[in-house]
């Protein structure tokens, strides 16, 4: 199936690893233009030369999301090179979880800082470039935590529901301008973060392999598996298609059926 993203320019924040990579490498293969977005220019610049390696037409732009003018800089690097901006991933995330007492204002304005204010600087900054091609995709990167926060989940499962009714929001106002607006809600899937859980788990006890790390953590999954990164970064290259031209303000979760809500 030609899902029609021959020539289309996506931004992908988070882009140097895990999904957001994923995500990345599934858009090239289908023909995208891809700038990868990140702060560590180390791992840009490995996951560019992945990408590149697939056959992919990328660029590895650093940058901090946090930071508004940096955005800005980030997004008129891409315009400058490839004319343009059809699709944005804001990806760009860290895993906190705790109980509400023990997070402190720094773990608080850090968290809201990536995940919401990150989306919101790097889509205030690419929709006038959707709205001048005449539309857009824009996903976000949330989690089922924003649907059905458990205990201990705080900062990330407040900033995820945000994240999401960020998502229905702008599906909504953006709808007149052919820009579609969805997110998908991940589950427990293999990336970075869980590699360096599972090297603090090693210190502890040498013998456990990372496949039986990931072997315990899927128990919990309802398929029995904790997913791969290219499952969910074909979901996302799907919602940035042409084949997806009638879907906007959806949350679709990628979680194995671990959600306890649709």
């Amino acid at each position: 199936m030609d899902l029609g993203l021959t020539g289309k320019v996506a931004i992908i924040t988070g882009g140097s690893d895990g999904i957001g990579k994923a995500a990345a490498l599934s858009m090239a293969r289908e023909g995208a233009r891809v700038a990868i977005v990140a702060r560590t220019k180390e791992k840009l610049d490995s996951a560019a030369a992945e990408i590149r390696a697939a056959g992919g037409d990328v660029i590895a732009v650093p940058c901090d999301v946090m930071d508004e003018t940096q955005v800005k800089a980030a997004i008129a690097q891409v315009v400058a090179r490839w004319g343009g901006v059809d699709i944005l991933v804001n990806n760009a995330g860290t895993s906190a979880a705790r109980k509400f007492e023990d997070v402190s204002d720094d773990v608080w304005e850090t968290d809201l800082g990536i995940k919401v204010y990150g989306a919101i600087y790097c889509s205030r900054a690419a929709i006038p470039y959707m709205k001048a091609a005449g539309g857009g995709r824009i996903i976000n990167i949330t989690t089922g935590g924003g649907k059905a926060p458990g205990a201990g989940s705080l900062p990330t499962s407040m900033a995820r529901a945000a994240g999401i009714a960020l998502t229905k929001a702008m599906s909504r106002d953006y709808a007149p301008d052919n820009i579609l607006v969805n997110t998908v809600c991940i589950g427990l899937i293999k990336s970075g973060q869980h590699e360096r859980r599972y090297e603090a788990a090693q210190e502890r006890d040498p013998s456990r392999t990372i496949d039986q790390f990931y072997a315990g953590m899927g128990e919990r999954v309802p398929l029995g598996r904790v997913g791969e990164a290219a499952e969910a970064g074909d979901v996302i290259c799907f919602l940035a298609s042409a084949r997806a031209s009638y879907v906007t303000g959806a949350a679709v979760n990628i979680d194995g059926g671990s959600s306890p809500v649709v």
